[in-house]
């Protein structure tokens, strides 16, 4: 998912200005809250005062007359002379009694009244102002944590926003890098790969030239080497036949020759078998033999053999055959000289 890239007006990238700082904020709710709790703390002591107790004395207005004052005690009277027995006196007159007035009722407090149901109106605004505020710093609240839940979800859009922006410039800057390397590597190898191509051009054109002359040089020593064995043999021959003499039998080395050197024919056995090459099964009655005639140069190679008698094997007698071939240049006498004509007689149980 590719993350939209944001630009101004003017075409410029969108840069994210930096995030205000909280601690104003912070001290200022800090603040309110103390101011808050300062003033329920003096709204609670105040109204758990104890009332004054007020006393009021109450006056009636209307003037009252006061009663009038007790009369003056009546003069004792003379005594008059004593009456007759017959006759009584009379009694003494009884003293006026003063009737005093019951004291006007007390009127009820109405002051005190009135005082108590204003505290009671203030307490019940108090609370009811109480209330109201603690709604509207509950609804403030409420807001703030709304206003920071927005706040704190735009700001991590704009991050992840930013993030994925991020990742997607880093993704095509890799890729363009990347293009960048194997275009490069592919330059190299090309240039590589023709300095390889013109190096080996130039070896092959070298091989070619060397080859070419050390085959003219290998072509000319075969030349010369066959020549010279040509030359070797047309001699031998010509000993053999004795000297181109028409009367000579060619079988004087036969009959005049010493008798050979049992070391140097067991020398030559020896090579003769280490060549050998025999796939066929050895275990046949009897042991059949095959002789071969080898002519040699004073060297030791081999001009030609020929078989004079066969063992009745011919897979036998061709192994011998190669084997003698393959062992060319054959082994000298102890003086140097070799047999230029040679018999050679194999059995077939020496080859075990």
């Amino acid at each position: 998912m590719s993350a939209t890239k944001h630009t101004t007006d003017n075409g410029a990238p969108y840069r994210v200005p930096p995030e205000p700082n909280r601690w104003p904020s912070i001290g200022l709710a800090v603040g309110v809250h103390a101011l808050l709790l300062a003033f329920l703390w003096i709204g609670v002591s105040w109204q758990n005062n104890t009332p004054v107790t007020i006393e009021a004395e109450v006056w009636d207005v209307n003037t009252q007359t006061a009663a009038p004052p007790p009369p003056p005690p009546a003069p004792e009277p003379e005594p008059e002379p004593e009456p007759q027995p017959d006759t009584p006196p009379p009694p003494p007159a009884p003293a006026p009694r003063v009737v005093e007035e019951p004291a006007p009722p007390k009127q009820p407090d109405i002051a005190l009244e009135r005082e108590k149901k204003r505290k009671e109106e203030l307490k019940r605004q108090q609370a009811e102002e109480e209330r109201q505020e603690r709604l509207e710093r509950e609804r403030e609240l409420a807001e703030q944590k709304r206003a920071d839940e927005k706040k704190a979800k735009a700001l991590a859009d704009k991050k992840e926003r930013e993030l994925a922006e991020k990742k997607e410039r880093e993704k095509e800057r890799e890729l363009a890098e990347k293009k960048e390397r194997e275009a490069a590597e592919k330059k190299e190898l090309a240039r590589k790969e023709e300095a390889e191509k013109k190096k080996a051009e130039k070896e092959k054109a070298e091989k070619l030239a060397k080859a070419a002359k050390e085959k003219a040089a290998k072509d000319k020593a075969a030349k010369a080497e066959a020549a010279q064995l040509a030359k070797l043999r047309d001699m031998e021959v010509q000993r053999i036949t004795g000297n181109g003499n028409p009367g000579s039998t060619g079988t004087a080395a036969k009959s005049t020759a010493p008798r050979l050197d049992s070391g140097y024919l067991g020398a030559i056995a020896a090579k003769i078998k280490s060549n050998a090459n025999y796939a066929g099964d050895t275990d046949v009655p009897g042991n059949p033999m095959v002789s071969f005639v080898v002519e040699q140069l004073p060297t030791g190679e081999i001009v030609s053999v020929r078989k004079t008698k066969s063992s009745g094997i011919p897979e036998f007698d061709d192994a011998v055959e190669r084997s003698i071939n393959k062992s060319s240049p054959l082994p000298k006498k102890k003086d140097g000289t070799v047999e230029r004509s040679l018999p050679v007689n194999f059995r077939m149980k020496d080859l075990n």
